[in-house]
C-alpha cells in the first residue's frame, strides 16, 4: 500500500479543526456539512487508489454521507460494490482497507455487496433501501454503479416505499412516546427532529418530486409560506446538532440536561428571574419541533395523495361547512374559520363523530393553524363555544387524538390561555420527562385508556373503577388543570384550583361537579404522598385520609387521577410497587368507608355478576355454582361479556372447568340474526386461525369475537357468526358446528383455508385503504394490533394466518364490523414483536394482504 496512513490521519484531524474554526467564524451550517463531506471524499478516494483494486469495483457513499451532509461526528456510511462475489485474495485486500478506515480516524459503517445482494437486502429492510437510495459514487467503476442505480430504481415502488417509511416513522415516534416535548429530546430522531425532514425528502426522492425545498414547491408539495418555515426550522436544527457535536467532541444527538446550559450560552441566552437560559433555549427548540411535526404531517399527506390519485374521490358533504375527501375532513371553504370562528371546535367534533375520518386535509390543517388568531376573549366568552368545548370532552371516541391536534395547532392554548403559557415549559425535577403541556396530555390519555375495554388488561382495577364512576369526563377537566399553574411561583395546586373553579363556573357545571373537579385539582398530589411517604398501617394515617376523601366518588376519582398522573410523568416512574401502595391505600380507605374489603358492589361488573346469578337460578342451580369458573376469570372478561353470556358460559362449563376435551356450544344469537358460538379448550397453537378457518369454510362470516384466556390456561372464546350464503337453517347448523368444530380441535386437523368469496359492489367501487398499527402496551409484554380494512370473506382468516406465520400469540380480540368496514383490535404477544424491524415487516405484510385486488 502506497498511502501514508499517519499522514492521512493527521490530515483528517487538521481538517476537523479547520472546519470548526470556519464555522465559528461564519456560522454557515450548510457550508460545514458540505465541506466535511468533500474532505472525506478526498481522503477516501486516495486511500482506495492506494490499494490498486480491480477496475470492476466501485466505492459509494450512502445515507447522510451520500446526500453530501456530514455532521462533525456523524458516521460515514460506505458501500463497496462488487460485480460478483469476492475471491479469497480480494476479500483479504478489502479487510485491510476496512482496517485502514479506522487507522486514519474515521468512524466508518460499511457493507460489501454485489448488486443482487443490495437488491435482496433492500427488499427485506426498508432502512437499507433508504440508505442505498441516497448512494453517490466516490470512485471506481461508474458503469457498475449506474447499473446498480438503475436496478434499484426498477425495484422501487414509490407508494409501497412511502407507506413503509410512514410506518417506520410511527415506530420511531413511539420510541419517543410520540412527543417532541420530552425534557431531553433527541434533536435528530425525536418527533419534530431532523429525521422528520429527512423522511420527507426520502419519499420525495423515491417519488421523483425532488430533493430540495424549491423542487418540492415547484411540484406542488409545499407552499411558499411552508417552504420559508421549513428552511428556518431545518437551519435551526442543523445549527443545534452541529454545536452539540462540536461541544462534546463525539456523536451525541440528545439534548441532555448536562449540555443545555452550555448550548444556551453559545446561543447567547442569559438566565433571568423568570427563566433559566437553558429553559429559553428549549422553548425555542420546542417551537421549532412543533412546526416540524406539523410540516411533516402536511407534506407526507400531500405526497401520499399525489401518489394515489385514484383516491381523489368526489367529496362527500358532511354538513354545510365540511366534507369528506377519501377518509379526511375537508373544509368546503378555506376561509370558513375567518367567517365563522365557532366552526373551529365544530371541526374537531366532526372528527370525533364521523367514524370514517382518520385525519384532516392539508388545507383544513392550514386553515385551523391560521384560525388560532380568531380565538379572542369574545370567542372564549361565547356560551355556544363553551358548550362545544365540553362536548369535545364528553365524546365516546377521539378525545386524545383531537386534543393533541388542538394543541399542535395552538387552538387549545388559545382557548385556555393559562394552558398556552405552559406549552413547551420544562419541569426541572427528577421524574418528569415531558414539558408541562405534554405531561397533561399524557395524563388525559391515561385516563381515557381506563375507559376503553381493549386496555382493561393493563390496569384492571382502574378499568373497573372508572366503569363505576358517574360522568368520568370530569376527570379530563381535572387533568387539564392539575398542573396548569406550574411555573407561576407559589403552590401550583392552589393556583390551579382557582383556574379550575373559573372554568367550571364559566362552563356552567353543576355545583356538585364543580366541587369534585376543584377538589381534585387542589388534592391531586395527596394520595401519592400518603401512599408513598406515610405508614399505611397507622390507623390515624388512614383516618385522616378518609376524612379528606369523604365518600366513594371522591376516592375513586382521586385514585384514577393519581394513577394516571404518576404514569404520565415518565415511562420509568411507574412500577409495581407504587401501584401496590396506591391500591393498598385505596382498599384500606374503601374499608373504612364501610364498603368492606371488596370493590364497590354497585358497579357495572357487580351488576352483571348479580344479573348472571339471577339467570342461573332459573335453571335450579345453586348460589355457589359459579365460584370455580369465576375464580379463573378476570376484570377483562366481565367487562366484555353481558350478564346473559356470563350465565350461558357458567351453565355450560361449571362442571367441567378442567375438561381435557374441547367444549363447543352453539345457539341462535339472542340479539339478532346468526349464531353465537362458545369454544372452551386448553389453549393451543394457532387456535384462533383454526376456528376462523373452520367458520370461513362452513360459509359463515364472523361479525363479533371475544377471545379470552383464563387464569388456568384455557381459551374461552365466543363468536357471533352470520351465514353468508343465506341458507336460513341456523338451528339445523347448531349441531353441525358443535360436532365438527369439536372434532377438528380434538384431532388437531390442519387449518381450513377458506376460498375467496365475492366482494361487495361498495367495496369494489369505494375501496377502504387498510390501516395497520402495532404498538406495545404500557407494561411492554404485550402488543396491541389495530387494523381498519374493507370487510370481505376470509378477512379474519388472513389476519389470523399472518399472525400465526409470525409466531404471534393471540390473547384477546375485539372484532367490529361497521357496514363494509372492519375495525379490529387484537392483544398479541410473542414471535418477533419485540424486534422493531420485524414488527414493521409484520405491519407491512398485513397491509399488503388486506389490500383489495
Amino acid at each position: 500500500m502506497g498511502c501514508d496512513v499517519a499522514a492521512l490521519r493527521a490530515e483528517v484531524k487538521a481538517a476537523q479543526i479547520r472546519l470548526q474554526e470556519n464555522y465559528e467564524r461564519t456560522g454557515d451550517a450548510e457550508a460545514l456539512l458540505a465541506e466535511r463531506s468533500r474532505q472525506v471524499d478526498s481522503v477516501l478516494e486516495r486511500l482506495w487508489a492506494s490499494f490498486d483494486f480491480p477496475a470492476t469495483l466501485a466505492l459509494a457513499a450512502v445515507g447522510g454521507y451520500g446526500r453530501g451532509e456530514l455532521y462533525p461526528a456523524s458516521d460515514i456510511d460506505l458501500l463497496i460494490l462488487l460485480p460478483k462475489e469476492a475471491n479469497g485474495a480480494l476479500q483479504e485486500k478489502l479487510e485491510r482497507l476496512i482496517g485502514s478506515f479506522w487507522d486514519i480516524g474515521l468512524e466508518i459503517g460499511h457493507s460489501v455487496r454485489t448488486i443482487q445482494d443490495c437488491l435482496n437486502e433492500a427488499e427485506n429492510d426498508i432502512t437499507v433501501q433508504t440508505a442505498l437510495l441516497e448512494a453517490r459514487l466516490l470512485t471506481g467503476n461508474a458503469k457498475l454503479f449506474a447499473t446498480f442505480q438503475k436496478r434499484l430504481r426498477g425495484h422501487l415502488d414509490p407508494l409501497v416505499f412511502c407507506e413503509a417509511k410512514q410506518i417506520e416513522q410511527q415506530e420511531r415516534h413511539l420510541r419517543f412516546n410520540e412527543t417532541p416535548y420530552s425534557l431531553e429530546p433527541n434533536c435528530k430522531d425525536s418527533p419534530g427532529g431532523l429525521r422528520d425532514f429527512q423522511v420527507i425528502f426520502w419519499i420525495a426522492k423515491a417519488a421523483g418530486y425532488g430533493s430540495t425545498w424549491e423542487e418540492l414547491h415547484k411540484n406542488g408539495i409545499i407552499t411558499l409560506e411552508g417552504m420559508t418555515q421549513a428552511r428556518e426550522c431545518q437551519e435551526y436544527l442543523s445549527h443545534l446538532r452541529i454545536r452539540l457535536h462540536l461541544m462534546i467532541g463525539r456523536r451525541e444527538d440528545r439534548l441532555l440536561f448536562d449540555y443545555q446550559s452550555n448550548l444556551a450560552a453559545k446561543y447567547g441566552f442569559v438566565s433571568n428571574e423568570a427563566k433559566r437560559a437553558s429553559e429559553q433555549l428549549m422553548q425555542v427548540y420546542y417551537r421549532n419541533a412543533k412546526t416540524v411535526s406539523l410540516l411533516n404531517t402536511i407534506l407526507l399527506q400531500n405526497m401520499a395523495s399525489a401518489l394515489t390519485p385514484e383516491n381523489e374521490q368526489t367529496p362527500q358533504p358532511l354538513d354545510d361547512n365540511f366534507q369528506m375527501v377519501g377518509n379526511l375532513l375537508d373544509v368546503r371553504d378555506e376561509a370558513l374559520f375567518e367567517k365563522s370562528p365557532a366552526a373551529i371546535f365544530d371541526s374537531f367534533l366532526v372528527m370525533q363523530e364521523t367514524h370514517e375520518l382518520s385525519g384532516m386535509t392539508t388545507r383544513t390543517l392550514r386553515a385551523l393553524w391560521r384560525a388560532r388568531e380568531q380565538i379572542t376573549p369574545e370567542f372564549r366568552a361565547d356560551p355556544e363555544n363553551r358548550a362545544m368545548f365540553l362536548k369535545l370532552l364528553q365524546s365516546d371516541r377521539g378525545i386524545i387524538h383531537e386534543f393533541r391536534r388542538m394543541n399542535q395547532l395552538d387552538i387549545l392554548g388559545a382557548y385556555l390561555p393559562n394552558f398556552g403559557r405552559i406549552v413547551g415549559q420544562m419541569q426541572h425535577d427528577l421524574f418528569h420527562v415531558y414539558t408541562v403541556d405534554q405531561h397533561i396530555l399524557q395524563v388525559l390519555r391515561n385516563i381515557r385508556r381506563f375507559t376503553m375495554s381493549e386496555f382493561a388488561h393493563e390496569y384492571p382495577l382502574c378499568s373497573r373503577i372508572v366503569s363505576e364512576l358517574d360522568r368520568p369526563w370530569l376527570l379530563y377537566i381535572a387533568a387539564l388543570f392539575h398542573d396548569i399553574a406550574k411555573g407561576r411561583g407559589g403552590d401550583h395546586s392552589e393556583l390551579g384550583t382557582a383556574d379550575a373553579l373559573e372554568f367550571c363556573q364559566n362552563h356552567r357545571l353543576t355545583v356538585e361537579d364543580t366541587e369534585l373537579v376543584v377538589w381534585l385539582v387542589r388534592n391531586h398530589l395527596v394520595m401519592s404522598q400518603v401512599a408513598q411517604k406515610e405508614d399505611l398501617s397507622d390507623p390515624d394515617v388512614i383516618a385522616n385520609f378518609v376524612k379528606l376523601v369523604g365518600d366513594i366518588r371522591h376516592l375513586q376519582a382521586l385514585y384514577l387521577l393519581t394513577h394516571a398522573d404518576i404514569r404520565g410523568t415518565s415511562p420509568k416512574v411507574w412500577n409495581h410497587w407504587k401501584g401496590k401502595l396506591l391500591a393498598d391505600l385505596y382498599y384500606l380507605t374503601l374499608h373504612h368507608l364501610n364498603l368492606g374489603d371488596a370493590p364497590a358492589a354497585h358497579g357495572v361488573i357487580a351488576d352483571r355478576q348479580a344479573e348472571a346469578m339471577r339467570l342461573l337460578r332459573f335453571f335450579a342451580l345453586s348460589d355457589t355454582v359459579h365460584e370455580r369458573l369465576w375464580k379463573q376469570l378476570d376484570t377483562v372478561y366481565f367487562l366484555r361479556h353481558s350478564a346473559e353470556e356470563i350465565a350461558w358460559h357458567t351453565r355450560s362449563l361449571h362442571y367441567r372447568i378442567y375438561n381435557n376435551q374441547p367444549v363447543v356450544r352453539a345457539r341462535p344469537y339472542q340479539e339478532g340474526d346468526g349464531l353465537q358460538v362458545m369454544v372452551y379448550t386448553q389453549d393451543q397453537p394457532d387456535l384462533f386461525a383454526r376456528i376462523v378457518g373452520f367458520f370461513a369454510r362452513a360459509g359463515y362470516s364472523i361479525v363479533d369475537a371475544k377471545i379470552h384466556t383464563t387464569a388456568h390456561g384455557y381459551a374461552l372464546d365466543s363468536f357471533v357468526v352470520l351465514d353468508v350464503e343465506n341458507r336460513d337453517n341456523d338451528r339445523e347448523m347448531v349441531a353441525y358446528i358443535e360436532h365438527e368444530l369439536e372434532q377438528r380441535l380434538v384431532q388437531q386437523m390442519p387449518i381450513d383455508v377458506p376460498s375467496a368469496g365475492r366482494l361487495s359492489r361498495q367495496v369494489k367501487h369505494f375501496p377502504i385503504k387498510p390501516e395497520v398499527d402495532i404498538r406495545g402496551d404500557e407494561k411492554g409484554s404485550n402488543f396491541i394490533l389495530s387494523l381498519i380494512a374493507a370487510d370481505r370473506p376470509g378477512l379474519l382468516y388472513t389476519v389470523a394466518n399472518t399472525l400465526a406465520e409470525h409466531g404471534a400469540n393471540l390473547h384477546t380480540a375485539k372484532i367490529t364490523t361497521l357496514g363494509e368496514r372492519a375495525e379490529d383490535v387484537f392483544l398479541i404477544s410473542g414471535g418477533d414483536l419485540r424486534d422493531t424491524g420485524k414488527r414493521i415487516r409484520l405491519e407491512t405484510e398485513l397491509m399488503e394482504r388486506l389490500k383489495i385486488g
